[in-house]
């Protein structure tokens, strides 16, 4: 076990210094720039915030930002602008934009973002989600789905909230204690 552990950090690290040396050294990051796929499938962000598009493993080691990322964002703090697969970071997981998978962490943010799949952690957030949140508070603007956690809100609902405090503010019944229950109509953004 330790042979393979040692030949997973030695790729890990050769990985980290290949896309160091592949990286334009004198580019600032610009918003507007156009985005580059990362070299390997392992991408280890230490503080990073370039553009680029991570296709597997992404490591954030303290902090990563990133275009986008398709497969494991992995670490501590995870940003980015697009993800699709598993987001398991200890502090945050934030998708800006559009979100398909699973969240796990203690504050899980699809803030500006369409989020389909699946939120797990101390609080939860979403602008339009079609899936599931659990978590001591879950908030989302427009949800199609169920929300279970001690305070759950959303502004329109088409699904189930089981808490202790459970708003949905455009309902006819807009506060109910244990369970509460939506059918507005879920907008399409």
């Amino acid at each position: 076990m330790k042979k393979v552990l040692t030949g997973l950090f030695a790729v890990m690290a050769c990985a980290a210094v290949y896309a160091q040396e592949a990286a334009p050294a004198s580019a600032p990051a610009a918003s507007a720039a156009p985005t580059e796929k990362a070299p390997w499938p392992v991408w280890l962000a230490f503080n990073s915030t370039r553009n680029i598009d991570v296709v597997g493993l992404r490591l954030t080691l303290p902090y990563g930002e990133c275009e986008s990322v398709t497969g494991f964002d992995i670490g501590f703090y995870g940003r980015c602008r697009y993800f699709e697969g598993v987001q398991l970071n200890i502090l945050r997981n934030e998708a800006e934009d559009v979100m398909a998978g699973i969240q796990v962490g203690v504050y899980n943010s699809a803030g500006r973002a369409d989020l389909t799949g699946f939120q797990v952690g101390l609080f939860n957030e979403a602008r339009s989600m079609r899936g599931i949140q659990v978590g001591l508070v879950n908030i989302a603007d427009s949800l199609c789905g169920f929300q279970v956690g001690l305070i759950n809100r959303a502004e329109t609902m088409y699904g189930f909230q089981v808490g202790g405090v459970n708003v949905i503010r455009e309902s006819e019944l807009s506060f109910c204690p244990i369970l509460n229950v939506g059918f507005d109509i879920f907008p399409n953004y």
